[in-house]
């Protein structure tokens, strides 16, 4: 293995040595521990730790880095304490996740590390967000990710580099090819001959090096970090490596053929490079066996501390409950609250009358006045001003670094939107349509969702989805697919249904540090107007809207929901009935809800979504669990038929759920 030192001073040459034996040094003591059950799992990176040590030194401190579950030099190399370290894998309170996750599934913003997600490419995305924070800031500053050599399969990978390469940001895509994806070879991962070859393929450069050698990777990283901040550009660098461990240590060795183990061990990173140090004079097997005692002193002590400040784990159901969302720190007394209805008050909205559709944009455009740092991102949203219009003329207004037109990259967008939240920014993403999230589902899902309760890490965006039939849209634009969302903790599901409500949730959504789902209904854009102050307000994610009061019947609704059951209600004096807005679905209003339901003892759940698996189902449960003393009738749901939403208007009308109403009325009061 052939070491170029150039300009590197012996002393560095000497904590480059030390950085590199204490991340080998800690695993043998985790190795130990793992036998001993005191950690339960373990993914070792002996024999590739060359690279993560080499890009660490290589980058700014400041600069962000993703790495992944076998890069635990990343981690010593920024200087986290080790003794929390330890804490973290042994799933203890006083950890960098408070027990809640494993292993490398964490990160640290003072340490500018963000922690992995298992699904391993959409953490090349948050890069391209971190990398975009600092060319808007005009910084001098790139972002590293790490993917394996089965990572680079994944759609993530292609999504990651494309917008990349189109947006010139400065990113650093590290690909550690160790021959195998748990025990996939490469041969049946990809079909090129080297991964660099699907850099060219993006527009930018790529270079093939000897990951073991520390140096090489060192002076590697360093140029590359170099060129992508002046040049702009992105770059993918593959190391060749090898692991001598198993994917984690449950899955053994068997599928490697023993000659190949052999080659790699003769190339192992640690050993050629302490021999090298010490052929050129700069250690001597004295000082070596130093340094070793000194690493040895430094773990074990580390242990001794991690031993006294763990604690024994209480579980704090509050706790773990409140850390699902982050609490905003925004305060404005710019801010007016209206239509902030609970209980039976009935809010009057004054302004001048808006469609739906203006409303949105005037609440979109004065929060891009109130946050110089809100970045928009979708299809066709700058010149063209985007599906629905709704963000014409905005980048004339706010220039082309704030509305920025997307590539069909829909994972890879809101990914970078997480990474923008890293670095500060709020972010709206703009589906063109809700039935296209799908293409992004797992960054919102497990990325979004999740990451405040696992590190405490804020994801400031909100996703604006055009959802709803009723447009002769057929199967994949007319979805209501807001239930997918409302089953997963961490994200805000937002749903309004008049211009008012739709100006002031989307400011509060903008405002709210969590990642908000904010419905729109395509069928209301043009056809709903109401009255919509000028002014700058919110209106409270979280509480339900009286919009009538009612003696016989309840119904609890949504959206397009709410029109049709005004209008049932409008169309049948001789019932009175009662309609909640519930605005939000997640966190649901539960003391409104628990009202409606005592109110009359009749209640009847109406939503556009399918029946099955749809909101309607918790909601009845709900009522049916708390509410019980009060019925009259058993909770009905009207819902749209089990089916696809079909083209055809006769066949859409017979969809939706605006058919049945009617019959369900009818059969909770005959009941």
């Amino acid at each position: 293995m052939n070491f170029d030192r150039k300009s590197i001073s012996g002393e560095e040459l000497i904590l480059f040595y030390k950085s590199l034996l204490l991340p080998r040094m800690i695993e043998e003591k985790m190795l130990v521990f793992l036998r001993q059950g005191r950690i339960s799992k373990w993914f070792s990176g002996i024999g590739q730790e060359a690279i993560s040590v080499g890009a660490a030194l290589a980058m700014e401190k400041d600069e962000w880095i993703m790495p992944l579950h076998r890069n635990l030099g990343v981690f010593t190399t920024r200087g986290m304490p080790l003794s929390r370290l330890f804490l973290q894998w042994q799933g203890s309170r006083n950890g960098y996740s408070k027990g809640r996750e494993r292993s490398f599934h964490f990160g640290d913003k003072e340490h500018a590390i963000c922690g992995m997600i298992s699904h391993l490419g959409p953490q090349l995305a948050i890069a391209d967000g971190v990398a975009l924070a600092a060319k808007l800031r005009k910084e001098n500053k790139a972002a590293l990710a790490f993917t394996g050599d089965g990572g680079t399969s994944e759609g993530d990978f292609h999504e990651a580099l494309n917008t990349a390469a189109v947006w010139g940001l400065p990113v650093i895509f590290l690909v550690e090819n160790n021959g195998y994806g748990l025990s996939t070879p490469v041969s049946e991962q990809y079909a090129c001959e080297s991964l660099v070859e699907k850099a060219r393929g993006y527009g930018m450069e790529g270079v093939r090096i000897d990951g073991n050698n520390l140096l090489a990777v060192y002076d590697t990283i360093k140029g590359v970090r170099d060129y992508c901040v002046r040049e702009q550009k992105p770059y993918l660098v593959e190391c060749m490596t090898f692991r001598m461990r198993g994917h984690e240590e449950a899955s053994g060795l068997k599928y490697v053929p023993p000659e190949l183990l052999e080659e790699w061990a003769q190339k192992d990173p640690l050993d050629n490079y302490e021999k090298w140090l010490l052929e050129e004079g700069l250690l001597n097997p004295g000082s070596v066996a130093l340094l070793r005692e000194d690493t040895r002193q430094y773990i074990e002590t580390s242990l001794n501390e991690a031993a006294a400040a763990a604690t024994t784990m209480i579980p704090d159901t509050e706790e773990e409950l409140k850390d699902v969302y982050a609490v905003s720190s925004i305060v404005s007394s710019e801010w007016s609250v209206v239509s902030g209805v609970v209980s039976s008050e009935y809010s009057i909205v004054s302004g001048p009358s808006k469609r739906l559709i203006d409303a949105v944009k005037d609440g979109l455009w004065q929060s891009m006045e109130k946050h110089a740092n809100l970045v928009l991102m979708g299809q066709d949203i700058a010149e063209y001003g985007g599906a629905f219009k709704i963000t014409e003329g905005f980048v004339t207004e706010f220039g082309k670094d704030r509305v920025r037109n997307t590539p069909l990259c829909e994972s890879a967008i809101i990914g970078c939107a997480l990474g923008l939240s890293l670095e500060g920014f709020k972010t709206v993403v703009e589906m063109q349509f809700a039935d296209f999230v799908t293409a992004g589902f797992n960054q919102i899902v497990n990325n979004l969702a999740k990451i405040h309760y696992r590190w405490g890490q804020v994801a400031d965006t909100v996703i604006r989805m055009p959802a709803g039939a009723g447009v002769g849209a057929g199967p994949f634009h007319s979805q209501s697919n807001e239930a997918w969302f409302v089953h997963t903790p961490g994200l805000k599901v937002v749903y309004p249904s008049t211009p008012g409500e739709a100006k002031g949730l989307l400011i509060a959504a903008i405002n709210d540090p969590n990642p908000v789902l904010f419905f729109e209904h395509k069928a209301l854009y043009r056809s709903v107007s109401g009255p919509v102050p000028e002014e700058y307000y919110e209106t409270p994610i979280g509480k339900a809207r009286w919009v009538q009061p009612g003696g016989d019947l309840s119904i609890i609704t949504y959206g397009a929901g709410v029109h049709w059951a005004t209008a049932y209600a409008q169309e049948h004096p001789d019932l009175s009935i009662g309609i909640l807005d519930l605005r939000t679905l997640l966190p649901l209003d539960d003391e409104a809800i628990g009202e409606a339901a005592r109110a009359t003892g009749r209640v009847l759940i109406l939503h556009e979504d399918t029946l099955t698996g749809g909101i309607g189902g918790e909601l009845a449960a709900r009522i049916g669990e708390h509410c019980f003393e009060w019925l009259d009738a058993p909770v009905m749901r009207c819902a749209s038929l089990d089916t696809p939403v079909p083209f055809n208007p006769d066949l859409e009308n017979n969809f939706l759920a605006r058919a049945r109403l009617d019959g369900c009325v009818k059969k909770l009061m005959q009941y």
